[in-house]
């Protein structure tokens, strides 16, 4: 189960109160990495497996490079 009001949540530095489209992640989980939208707080969360998580990662900073 993942908790939803866990203060635990974290976004990037990069994201702004603007609306846009971010992802927050818990860190403290034990199964894995949840992963949410952040305009949709108690809706539903992915949650990743380690190295599915660092794959997403790496791709994320290689399209970014790319920008």
């Amino acid at each position: 189960m993942i908790d939803h009001t866990s203060q635990n949540w974290r976004k990037s530095s990069y994201s702004n109160d603007e609306g846009g489209s971010c992802l927050e992640v818990l860190d403290d989980h034990p199964s894995g990495i949840p992963v949410r939208d952040s305009k949709v707080l108690e809706g539903p969360a992915l949650l990743m497996g380690p190295s599915a998580w660092t794959s997403f990662i790496a791709s994320v900073k290689e399209r970014t490079s790319h920008a």
